[in-house]
């Protein structure tokens, strides 16, 4: 029977009230303090009520002793947080990205090989039953690989002043392209050696210097290569925002909004992570020409929500803690995908193709 967990959440806004959330549907767990600077005005969900508030970080660290701590505050802060929290004797888990260089990420990874910690990144992908099969396709294309993918948002309202704050210290190719990069460097073992970005500011709602619309390209080592595309704002189309796709010599593997959902808009956070069909196309062709085999659209009803999946973040994470799951690869892996995107965004300031 496993220990419960003395849980403090840091951060509520998006991903750390469902995180939050999460934790009090798991049997293992019991969350024991919220921080979040604004904390006094924000109006907590029922399981939440009655539980710590805290503003400071450090306050609250000291007064919960707590077991774990999650980590979903603005990136700049991910780093120092996951550092102390651990050299506390915490556990960690950390949104994405870990940290806001490749230097600071594989400080909080070398600061949990040393106090024996889990430490488990928010790739909430890695969770997700639909992506794993995408992957496992994929994997079956042969070489080399081209990986066209995008996730541009037309954000408004509360979407654009969470983008807005975002951008105070990230762009979008870093934040979401995280993600994806990481799924490239799950189906091939080739090694990444390039990448070279282009970025616009579209924008003045945001801090000096910062751009809100990215596109990089990736390198591999097989001859494979990637394309990434991620924006933020008013301005933003609602045309083709959303494309995952995977080609190899053997055919290719696409992500596609399933008849009767084209309705789903780039701010509906589910649309993120949910899949709706896999379409599988076969590259072989018969004797007259033609292709030999019909495309195939691959079902993917009843995946996960976005909260089910970051509640299966945080089982993860119990069960790393519980049967001392090595974790390594998972925090190698984060420091692998970072240094992508990050060469990404000096090639975007730069205007040089960067070697990684």
């Amino acid at each position: 029977m496993t220990t419960r967990k003395r849980t403090l959440v840091v951060g509520l806004g998006n991903m750390g009230m469902s995180h939050a959330l999460a934790y009090t549907r798991i049997d293992g767990f019991d969350v024991v303090g919220l921080c979040s600077p604004g904390i006094a005005t924000k109006r907590l969900p029922a399981p939440l009520a009655g539980v710590a508030t805290y503003t400071s970080f450090d306050e609250a660290l000291a007064e919960t002793r707590p077991d774990v701590v999650s980590i979903n505050t603005l990136p700049d802060t991910h780093a120092a947080f996951a550092i102390r929290a651990m050299e506390q004797g915490a556990h960690v888990f950390v949104e994405k990205p870990l940290a806001e260089t490749v230097a600071d990420a594989q400080r909080v990874v070398d600061t949990a090989v040393r106090t024996g910690r889990k430490l488990v990144i928010g790739y909430i992908l890695r969770h997700h039953p639909s992506w794993l099969r995408f992957i496992e396709i994929a994997r079956t294309l042969g070489h080399p690989l081209v990986f066209r993918m995008n996730l541009n948002q037309q954000s408004s309202g509360p979407q654009w002043q969470t983008h807005q704050r975002l951008l105070s210290s990230l762009s979008p190719i870093v934040d979401c392209g995280v993600h994806y990069v990481d799924i490239w460097c799950q189906i091939t073992t080739a090694r990444p050696v390039a990448v070279h970005a282009v970025g616009a500011r579209l924008t003045e709602d945001m801090r000096a210097g910062m751009y809100n619309y990215g596109h990089l390209h990736v390198t591999f080592d097989d001859g494979s290569v990637g394309w990434y595309e991620a924006g933020w704002g008013p301005m933003m189309s609602e045309t083709a925002f959303f494309v995952k796709d995977v080609i190899g010599p053997r055919g290719s593997v696409s992500i596609v909004i399933a008849p009767g959902a084209e309705h789903v808009k780039s701010d509906d956070i589910n649309a993120h992570t949910q899949t709706n069909q896999l379409l599988l196309h076969h590259a072989e062709l018969a004797a007259d020409g033609t292709f030999a085999r019909a495309d195939e659209r691959l079902s993917t009803a009843g995946e996960p929500t976005h909260d089910d999946l970051c509640e299966r973040e945080q089982r993860f994470l119990l069960r790393a803690i519980d049967e001392d799951v090595d974790l390594s690869a998972h925090m190698n892996d984060a420091v692998k995908s970072l240094k992508i995107v990050l060469g990404a965004d000096e090639s975007v300031r730069t205007g040089r193709v960067v070697s990684l």
